[in-house]
């Protein structure tokens, strides 16, 4: 794929995604911070409920950790692996506390050494929060790069390293969340929705299906 198959791309990605932005529902870096850890394996609209309840109650590292181990597990028993989630938030909030002032770090290495923060959480952070154009390879994003060839790659870390070193510097910011959302909602993994997709005609997947039967009159892409 070439460097103006991309722009074109990325600039249909930003037309037909205008607001691309998380999910996660959230009104400071720390509730995003705990959204995003709750995330792990599980749905954004699982997530959405649960802290939705979580933090009206607490939100700040302290709250949180007067909760205690049980406390907390009953906002978010519903979200998979809750109880190594809950473990390891506890152990965050604490870290926040004695070593970040209760502030959530701007800084890779900082936010890393946080416990159930790992490379790809501390990209959303750095992202979402802290506005560094950044690239959080979920599962989404793996499947684009190698499904539509913008960045193929075994390991998420090549994935990733290949996004930086791709994909347009304007859109960089948006990147993240523009690909998200179209793997989210269009490209999906069973069956993508090629079809519907403002980037058939550039995608390079090889098993796109919008055509119809030969008998039939063709079909415009959308």
């Amino acid at each position: 794929m070439n460097a103006q198959q991309r722009l074109e791309i990325f600039r249909r990605l930003s037309v037909a995604i205008p607001n691309p932005t998380t999910e996660l529902k959230h009104s400071s870096t720390f509730e995003l911070l705990i959204a995003v850890i709750l995330s792990a394996q599980a749905t954004d609209k699982g997530v959405n409920i649960a802290t939705d309840k979580l933090f009206s109650v607490a939100n700040t590292p302290e709250a949180i950790l007067a909760l205690g181990l049980h406390g907390l597990e009953s906002y978010i028993k519903s979200i998979g692996l809750y109880h190594s989630k809950a473990k390891n938030i506890l152990l965050t909030c604490q870290k926040l506390i004695t070593e970040h002032q209760s502030q959530v770090p701007g800084r890779r290495a900082a936010l890393e050494a946080l416990p159930g923060v790992g490379r790809k959480t501390a990209n959303v952070i750095l992202n979402t929060a802290f506005g560094e154009p950044t690239i959080a390879v979920d599962t989404h994003l793996f499947r684009l790069g190698n499904r539509i060839n913008l960045a193929p790659g075994k390991t998420v870390l090549e994935v990733e390293n290949k996004y930086l070193k791709t994909i347009p510097k304007e859109f960089m910011q948006d990147a993240h969340h523009l690909l998200i959302l179209h793997g989210r909602y269009t490209c999906t993994a069973r069956k993508p929705k090629c079809g519907q997709c403002c980037i058939a005609d550039l995608c390079e997947y090889k098993a796109k299906e919008f055509n119809p039967a030969p008998d039939s009159a063709p079909r415009g892409q959308a």
